[in-house]
């Protein structure tokens, strides 16, 4: 059977469903969503395949609704970060050596299992334990993290298949070597496929897993291991652990058999896991591989030929899906000062029509923040807006976290193009909007590359082809993801593989095979058929 080569399943992106009234799907998440509401779930650690649990048990509360709990986790500490270093460890050789082709059944079975019998359930999870509403729970639990594994099998086949040249005498190959060692998964909480392709990457390629998901996901994070259990994922290959990040750093980056780190989070803490890695780089047996995606403060730059409508929505949707919690989010804005009025009027209209609350309610647009950390730090840069002689709240500006953390979609019109909302990474609903002389066009865009430490996306709204191609250049490094006449979220598995550079991570291009590179290691192999017999050359000869 191993004699054989096999071509995988095509590759496609999910179909996204709509969740529109009348349908079956939408009963059918709404049924699901109901369910997850009146249950509490207990969650435990999984190391080595078996569940593990603590005394210290923490309460899991949808952000929409603070005082209701639908579960809790065990948190872990230090001992369990080794345990699960050794179940990694020790599941390592067996894993590395089954055959690629067996390892991408289980990732294939998974995302089938997503698509099919579990549809509902992540969607749900995500809905209540991330405050998302239904399209933004579906094109991210459901249809990325479908993509992810689907697309990442494919990239891997293209991987295996490469090979160099060769001639008569001699046969070169190319071996993909997993890592050597373990490989840390740190995923954020603001997408659930992140929190499943973090750790699911790098081990496709072979290598075992110490997965970290973030507090606020691990709701939806236990439901991907009991998926990928059912997949056929053996014990020990992804060992998922709830401690503190300052446990997981003493433990994971001191350890000598450290191979790498699979991250997306803040630009701060990525920063401190690569000094701290710097600073013990002599305890490893190699060099570790630090793959990490952080920040971004994604623009969008309107020229004067663009349309209006379409610039407004891009602000709207780019810079309030899912309250803005998304690394891409829109956030700084540059219009010139001639198109103003009617933007603002677009603007004005599209914001009248959200409606904000809990996610369950199919009605709502816009819903909770994550938690009350993450809500006093927007409402903070609110309040300075508010008070400040170069800031005007245009739209929104309210905060209220009576029953659940709700910040409505603010608008700030803003005089300095360095004011703090326009620099700063906010992570939340507020975008900040700076009009500019429409003559200044080329003056803006050198404002708009050198404003911000970060380089996530970006995109350039204009019927001008000129306009555009000097956008392209003059915006070069300012965004990894550059989108022309279309907001700057919404990256798809195959289509657009993302990532940015500065402050914004290493754009090693999740959704490609630029990333699975990362977590091999390759031997070049040389057989030669006729060795020589002498070490002497021809030009030796008299």
């Amino acid at each position: 059977m191993e004699n054989n080569f096999f071509i995988v399943p095509p590759a496609q992106n999910e179909v996204v469903c709509n969740y529109a009234p009348g349908t079956k799907e939408r009963s059918e998440l709404e049924n699901t969503v109901d369910c997850f509401n009146n249950s509490v779930v207990e969650i435990p650690m999984v190391i080595d395949g078996k569940e593990v649990r603590t005394e210290n048990q923490v309460d899991i509360v949808p952000p929409h609704n603070r005082h209701h709990k639908i579960g809790f986790y065990h948190r872990g500490g230090k001992q369990h970060i080794e345990n699960a270093i050794d179940a990694a460890l020790n599941a390592k050789e067996k894993w590395e050596n089954m055959s690629w082709k067996s390892r991408a059944s289980i990732f294939l079975k998974a995302a089938n299992l997503i698509a099919g019998p579990y549809r509902y359930r992540v969607n749900a999870a995500t809905i209540v334990g991330q405050s998302k509403n239904p399209f933004q729970s579906e094109i991210d639990a459901v249809a990325e993290l479908i993509d992810f594994f689907r697309f990442n099998v494919r990239y891997m086949t293209e991987i295996m298949e490469q090979q160099p040249e060769s001639n008569a005498l001699v046969w070169n190959r190319i071996e993909q070597r997993p890592l050597e060692g373990f490989v840390l998964a740190i995923s954020p909480f603001n997408f659930t496929s992140i929190g499943g392709n973090l750790p699911t990457a790098p081990a496709m390629m072979g290598n075992t897993v110490v997965w970290k998901p973030a507090e606020k996901q691990i709701y939806s994070a236990n439901l991907i291991m009991e998926i990928l259990k059912e997949a056929g994922l053996p014990d020990g290959v992804i060992n998922m652990v709830f401690v503190s990040g300052r446990d997981t750093s003493d433990v994971c980056f001191s350890h000598k058999d450290f191979a790498g780190v699979h991250f997306t989070g803040s630009t701060r803490v990525f920063q401190d896991i690569w000094k701290t890695i710097g600073e013990n780089i002599y305890k490893y047996k190699s060099y570790p591989r630090i793959v990490g995606e952080t920040g971004g403060k994604n623009f969008v730059v309107m020229h004067k030929s663009a349309r209006p409508s379409q610039v407004a929505t891009a602000i709207t949707r780019g810079s309030f899906e899912f309250q803005g919690q998304k690394c891409s989010a829109a956030s700084r804005v540059y219009i010139p000062k001639s198109e103003w009025k009617v933007i603002h009027k677009e603007i004005k209209c599209d914001l009248g029509a959200m409606k904000m609350g809990a996610p369950d309610d199919f009605g709502n647009f816009i819903n909770a923040v994550i938690d009350e950390k993450s809500f006093d730090n927007i409402a903070g840069y609110i309040e300075r807006a508010k008070s400040s002689s170069e800031c005007e709240i245009l739209f929104g500006g309210n905060c209220d976290k009576t029953v659940g953390f709700f910040i409505e979609p603010t608008v700030i019109l803003t005089t300095d193009p360095h004011y703090e909302t326009m620099e700063q990474e906010i992570f939340g609903p507020v975008v900040t909007i700076y009009l500019y002389d429409e003559n200044k066009f080329e003056d803006t865009l050198m404002l708009v590359n050198d404003t911000s430490t970060y380089g996530l996306t970006g995109a350039i709204f204009s019927q001008d082809r000129e306009a555009i191609d000097l956008a392209a250049i003059i915006l070069k490094h300012a965004a990894g993801n550059f989108y022309i006449n279309d907001k700057p979220t919404g990256a798809v598995v195959g289509q657009q593989p993302f990532g940015g550079s500065r402050g914004s991570g290493t754009n090693d291009k999740a959704g490609s095979a630029i990333n699975l590179m990362r977590w091999v290691s390759p031997r070049t192999i040389k057989e030669n058929f006729l060795p020589d017999n002498s070490f002497k050359y021809p030009f030796l000869g008299e």
